[in-house]
């Protein structure tokens, strides 16, 4: 992709704007989004007649496939020029997407298929000029993502099976599922996986591990059951131990800095509070004595269904404080505010995505520097703004795909 062009400002200092070619990919995408249904409609039809072995990659149902094309798009578009987010977004989806199936041979049948949609929905914008900046930007982002699986190939499976040992129905819906995998799964602390269950085959969802590595190597999730939420309804109300399920390999970048004596501030919103309990044994397990303040959020108090595990960690280390928050005393953003100032915490947040943006603005306002603001809505955020579709998720299922499911539901 071409470089960032820049300009100067009222003083002279030079400021870098977006690259040829990210104004012409953008402009693309501005076209289409009013038909944006019918481009990844058309996109897909196009890969299925051309390709139609790749059929087999994708679920059954193709109706959530649908909009995660033109969602990864927006979200490229917007750093196109920033080479670091790329390689980490597009790096993640190229390891993650080895669990398909998906080959390197596979990537020009889509990029054909991208290219063709594109043509026959971008009258006005399209032109020879254009077509080259989207040759180039996807031969850019599909070498990433090649080179991404091939580097990981090396050191990992794709995929991993792990049984069902124990289900704890803790609510109506709202289950805590143990899994022991049949080879070690290495991750961290704050990480979540992606996962398939024997009932809907090639339909991944994400959950975040509910606690840090452990001796035993069993791994612990917890999943809400939402509506029309088929892998999530799956977990809670139909597996049971003895079962089998699929997981891919562990993400996210919201984790610890152990290098440091910071304290921490974490939000989590339901079953967000998985992530955040792990980072609490996180921080315990390797013996930091560092602040940390866990605010827990749920409509009613009897939906603080970790509570009492909560509880329990408090006691242990005095250097936990846990804040229970239920809808009917505040927001739990709001909670977090009236406690603060933060200036001098690193600050987790796992929940819903509003949960996640009202808290990240309200973290800003208490002293806390973006940068150390963590979270696994990445890719969502970035494109705010630009006229995508609000999505609770974190990563997507196949190429230039995004999230569709918040983390631990």
């Amino acid at each position: 992709m071409d470089g960032p062009t820049s300009t100067t400002d009222g003083t002279g200092a030079r400021i870098a704007g977006p690259s040829p070619d990210a104004v012409l990919v953008r402009r693309t995408l501005e076209e289409i989004a009013p038909v944006a249904d019918k481009v990844t409609s058309y996109f897909y039809a196009l890969l299925f007649v051309r390709s139609p072995a790749l059929r087999d990659l994708f679920p059954a149902a193709m109706d959530t496939q649908r909009d995660r094309l033109l969602k990864a798009l927006l979200t490229v578009a917007e750093r196109m020029d920033d080479s670091a987010f790329l390689a980490e977004y597009l790096g993640h989806l190229g390891r993650g997407h080895r669990k398909y199936g998906v080959e390197a041979a596979h990537y020009p049948a889509v990029g054909e298929a991208l290219i063709g949609a594109l043509v026959r929905y971008a009258e006005r914008s399209w032109d020879a000029e254009t077509e080259a900046a989207w040759v180039r930007a996807y031969t850019t982002i599909s070498q990433i993502m090649i080179d991404a699986a091939a580097e990981d190939e090396a050191k990992a499976p794709a995929w991993w099976q792990a049984e069902v040992v124990s289900h704890d129905l803790r609510t109506p819906d709202i289950a805590v599922l143990t899994l022991r995998p049949d080879a070690p799964y290495p991750f961290l602390a704050g990480q979540y996986t992606t996962l398939e269950t024997p009932w809907w085959p090639r339909v991944w969802r994400h959950y975040s591990f509910a606690s840090a590595p452990r001796p035993d190597g069993l791994l612990t999730l917890h999943v809400k059951s939402v509506p029309a939420g088929w892998v999530s309804q799956a977990l809670v109300h139909r597996a049971r131990p003895g079962d089998v399920l699929r997981l891919g390999p562990p993400a996210g970048s919201m984790t610890v800095d152990h290098a440091t004596d910071t304290g921490l501030v974490c939000l989590g919103g339901g079953t967000g509070i998985a992530p955040i309990k792990a980072l609490v044994e996180d921080v315990a397990e390797h013996g930091d004595r560092r602040r940390v303040d866990v605010f827990y959020g749920a409509r009613r108090g009897h939906d603080l269904y970790d509570m009492d595990t909560l509880l329990r960690l408090q006691k242990t280390f005095p250097w936990l404080a846990v804040h229970p928050v239920t809808e009917a005393q505040c927001p739990l953003p709001e909670a977090v505010r009236e406690a603060g100032p933060w200036p001098e915490r690193d600050a987790y947040l796992s929940g819903p995505l509003g949960m996640v943006r009202e808290g990240i603005d309200v973290l800003r306002g208490s002293g806390v520097p973006t940068e150390r603001i963590r979270h696994d809505f990445l890719a969502e955020l970035a494109v705010v703004g630009t006229g995508s579709a609000e999505v609770g998720g974190v990563h997507g299922a196949h190429p230039l795909d995004v999230p569709v499911e918040v983390v631990a539901q």
